[in-house]
Order: C-alpha cells, then structure tokens, then sequence
C-alpha cells in the first residue's frame, strides 16, 4: 500500500483576509477544522500543515496537530507542499487547500484512487457537476473539461465548454473545479523546476503549468461541492453551514 501524506498549505498573510488560518469559525481556527476533517479520510497516514508563520505551527501543535515551517518566497501552495515532501517520507502526497473548512474527506480517498488506479498517471484531482447557473459565467469558479479517460484537457475561468447554437436543446454538464491535488512524490518534486507557461500567467492557475509542461492530469468526480473561506462575508455563511 503507497503511503499518502496529506499537506495542508496555510499562509498567514492573505490580502482579502489577513491572519485566515487562524480566524475562529464556531470555536475553533479554521486551520483546526480543515485538519480534522482531513485526518477523517481513510487513505490519508499522516496529516502535516505546512506553514511560513510561527503563529500556525503554535496553533497546530496546540490542538495536537502536526506542522512544518517552509520558506516564505514560496510562490504557489504547491511549491509549499513539495518542499514538505522533500524532507518527509511518503509514496503520495495530497495537497489539501487550508480555507476549507467543509472538506469532504472522501474527496482525497476518491483522488487518492483516482492516482493509483492508473499507473502511469503523476497527478490527479477531483471536480463536481456546476448546479447553479450563474456559477458557469463566475470567473472565481473554475470549469474543467475532460477526455474520454477522464483527463483533463484544459482549465479554465471562462466557461467551457461554450453553448454556440443556443437554439437547439444541448444538455451541457459543466464541472466545477476543486482545488484538491494527489501526486506521485517524484511528479511533485519536480514542480518547481518546471517554468511558468502564458496559460498559466493569463488564467493565475496553477495547475495550467503541469499542462503546459506536458503532464496529464487525472480528473476523478465527486458530488460533494467545496465551501471556501476567502473574504470576511463567507465566515457567516461557512459558521452557519457548521452549526447544521
């Protein structure tokens, strides 16, 4: 069995809401909320926030967590969580995004699966059907498109696929991007050796700089939608989303 390392990225300097790891969402920081859900998936053996603030790394081991200090220049969560994995041991680690404090831990078991069920594949990640409307045209919410294998052809703010012949009855499934990523421990080492592509600069997706390097990205579905906290307003909501 490989062993999956989960690496949960949290950067205390957010521009739209500074201090974001540690901002208390029904008793708890939400940094302690994104690793306990994470810990409940049952693929994942070891759970480790890798952080550039002091501040966290108390936080996590306060509540009986574990955290690594990484450099603070890191430009991408990704480069964040390849340096854990140059110190750490692991087969396969997953790079959990640190504003979620919703995670559905069987999103990583399903990307988990989705990696090792292909054994030629370095990457993948997880996607959901769009049910609200407006979130096709939203630039925030991101649309994937995949190959009939379930690989991804491209990423993408604007809304693909695009409906030309808006007169005929097209059923169209729109799938949601969630910012989950499985790696092989070679793929994720050579992550920030790769250089940064016109997509990826044009779209601020990073997951375009594996594409444009020439890597295929293994897309798994899941129903359960991501809850992200980014700016003040989505705390009410997420607390709330908590309390039921």
């Amino acid at each position: 069995m490989a062993k999956v390392v989960v690496v949960i990225p949290a950067r205390y300097g957010s521009t739209r809401l500074p201090g974001k790891p540690l901002v208390l969402l029904a008793g708890k920081p939400m940094i302690q909320r994104v690793y306990e859900r994470a810990k409940l998936a049952q693929r994942a053996d070891r759970v480790i926030v890798a952080t550039d603030d002091q501040r966290i790394v108390k936080a996590v081991e306060g509540f009986g967590g574990e955290a690594r200090m990484t450099r603070t220049e890191h430009r991408t969560g990704t480069e964040r969580v390849a340096e854990v994995a140059a110190r750490e041991q692991g087969d396969v680690f997953v790079n959990v995004q640190g504003d979620e404090p919703l995670l559905d831990p069987h999103a990583i078991d399903v990307a988990v699966h989705s990696l090792l069920e292909e054994p030629q594949a370095s990457i993948s990640t997880v996607a959901t059907p769009i049910k609200t409307p407006g979130d096709i045209m939203d630039p925030n919410v991101v649309k994937a498109v995949l190959d009939f294998d379930g690989n991804a052809i491209y990423f993408s703010r604007a809304p693909i696929p695009w409906v030309r012949d808006t007169a005929s009855k097209i059923q169209v499934r729109h799938l949601k991007h969630l910012g989950l990523y499985v790696f092989q421990r070679e793929a994720l080492l050579e992550y920030p050796t790769l250089p940064q592509g016109e997509l990826e600069r044009i779209e601020q997706l990073e997951q375009l700089r594996w594409m444009e390097n020439g890597w295929k990205i293994r897309v798994a579905e899941v129903e359960h939608d991501a809850v992200s906290v980014d700016v003040p307003e989505d705390l009410e909501r997420v607390e709330k989303l908590l309390q039921k």
